[in-house]
C-alpha cells in the first residue's frame, strides 16, 4: 500500500519475553460491550497467569473501531467538521500516519449518529459528510493515501452525497483512495441487503434499489465507470461505488488492517491465537476478523491452534470454525446473557483462563 507506514505494530508484536511461548490476542470488538483493545487486554489477563507471553494485536475489518486499533502505528489525530447523515454538524477524526490518512465513514455518516434505525431517514440519509471527511484528510500536509473504513453507515445513497462533496471540495487529484470493507456486495444489491438494517421498509427497499440502478447508469454515463461490475461496490449502501468512481480501490478491510499492523509476522511467531467478536454467525466467516484470522492461522506452514471467544454463537458458525481447527467458547452459554453483556471483559478473562487450563488445551512451556 503506497503511503503506508509499514508494519511496526507487527514487529513489536513478535518481540517480547522469549522465555515464554507467545499467545497472540487478535480480536475484533464486541459491538456495544467491549472495544477490541478491551477484549485483547481481557485475553491477556486470562492467559498470562498460565505462563503465556501475550502479544495484544486488536483488529478491525473496516467498520467502527478501525482508527482505535491503528493508533498503535503512531501518528496524530485531527478533527474535521462535517455533516452527519441527516445534515447536522458533527466532528469526525482523521488519523494521519506519515503520508497515510485513515478515516471511518461511521464517524461522518454513521447509523449511530442518528440514533440507530429508529432515528434514521433511510431514504434521505446522505453520505455527504464522508465526502467532506475525505477532502479534509486529503488536504492534510504530505498525505498521499486516504483509507476510508466503509462500515456502520446510515446511508443507501450510492455514495452520491460523498461524490458531490468531493467534487465541490475541488477533488482529490494525486491522492490514492482506498475503501476498506468486509463485504463483497454488488452496488444495487446494497438496498436489499443493508436497507432493512438502516430502517427501510419493504417499499423503501424497493425504491432504494431503483434509485441505485438509476445512479449506476448515471455513473457509467458521466464517469465511464460501471459500478455494477465491481465487487464490494455495494459496501456502505453503495459508497463503495463512489470510491470506484473517484478512481479509488476497494479492498478487504481486514486485509488492509492486517497489512498495516504486520499481523502475518505476528501469527508466524506465536504458538496460540485467541480471537473473537460479539456474535459469531455465518457472516463472521466471510471477510470479517474472526473468519479471516482462522483462515490465516490454518494456512500457516505449521498451523497454530485458535480459540474463538464470542458473546453468542450459532451452531452453523461453531461447526464451520471447528472445520478450520478452532475451539469456540460462547460467553452467553457459559455465563448467561446478563453477565456476558454486563461484564464482557470479565467473562472473556475467565473463559480464556478456563479454556487454557483445561485438558487438551495448548500448554505454556513454563507450566
Amino acid at each position: 500500500m503506497s503511503g503506508s507506514s509499514g508494519s511496526r505494530a507487527g514487529e513489536a508484536a513478535v518481540t517480547g519475553d522469549d522465555r515464554r511461548p507467545v499467545l497472540l490476542a487478535a480480536p475484533d470488538k464486541f459491538r456495544g460491550t467491549a472495544t477490541a483493545h478491551e477484549v485483547a487486554a481481557a485475553i491477556a489477563r486470562g492467559a498470562e497467569p498460565l505462563g503465556w507471553s501475550v502479544q495484544q494485536l486488536p483488529l478491525a475489518d473496516g467498520g467502527e473501531g478501525m482508527l482505535d486499533v491503528l493508533d498503535v502505528l503512531g501518528g496524530e489525530r485531527q478533527w474535521a467538521e462535517v455533516h452527519d447523515p441527516l445534515g447536522a454538524p458533527v466532528r469526525a477524526e482523521v488519523l494521519r500516519v506519515g503520508s497515510l490518512a485513515i478515516v471511518e465513514m461511521a464517524q461522518a455518516s454513521g447509523l449511530a449518529l442518528v440514533g440507530g434505525a429508529e432515528g434514521n431517514d433511510p431514504v434521505g440519509a446522505s453520505s455527504r459528510g464522508t465526502g467532506e471527511l475525505i477532502v479534509a484528510a486529503a488536504r492534510l500536509p504530505a498525505v498521499t493515501t486516504v483509507v476510508v473504513g466503509l462500515g456502520g453507515s446510515a446511508t443507501t445513497d450510492g455514495g452520491a452525497g460523498a461524490l458531490a462533496a468531493v467534487e465541490a471540495g475541488g477533488g482529490i487529484d494525486g491522492v490514492e483512495l482506498i475503501g476498506a470493507c468486509d463485504v463483497t456486495t454488488g452496488f444495487v444489491d446494497a438496498a436489499e441487503q443493508f436497507g432493512p438494517q438502516k430502517g427501510a421498509s419493504r417499499e423503501q427497499v424497493a425504491w432504494l434499489g431503483d434509485r441505485l440502478r438509476r445512479l449506476a447508469r448515471r455513473y457509467e454515463a458521466e464517469y465511464g465507470v460501471s459500478v455494477d461490475g465491481i465487487e464490494r461496490s455495494g459496501a456502505a449502501g453503495g459508497m463503495g461505488g463512489a470510491i470506484a468512481v473517484l478512481g479509488g480501490r476497494l479492498r478487504s478491510g481486514y486485509e488492509v488492517v492486517a497489512e498495516l499492523l504486520g499481523l502475518r509476522a505476528a501469527l508466524g511467531a506465536c504458538r496460540m491465537v485467541v480471537t473473537g467478536e460479539g456474535a459469531l454467525d455465518a457472516s463472521s466467516l466471510t471477510g470479517k476478523v474472526v473468519g479471516s484470522v482462522l483462515g490465516d492461522a490454518a494456512g500457516l506452514p505449521v498451523p497454530v491452534p485458535v480459540l474463538v471467544v464470542a458473546g453468542r454463537t450459532t451452531p452453523e458458525a461453531r461447526d464451520a470454525a471447528a472445520v478450520l481447527g478452532a475451539a469456540v467458547v460462547s460467553l452467553s452459554e457459559q455465563f448467561g446473557g446478563d453477565r456476558s453483556v454486563g461484564d464482557t471483559s470479565g467473562c472473556i478473562e475467565e473463559a480464556v483462563g478456563a479454556y487454557l487450563d483445561s485438558p487438551g488445551a495448548p500448554v505454556a512451556a513454563s507450566r
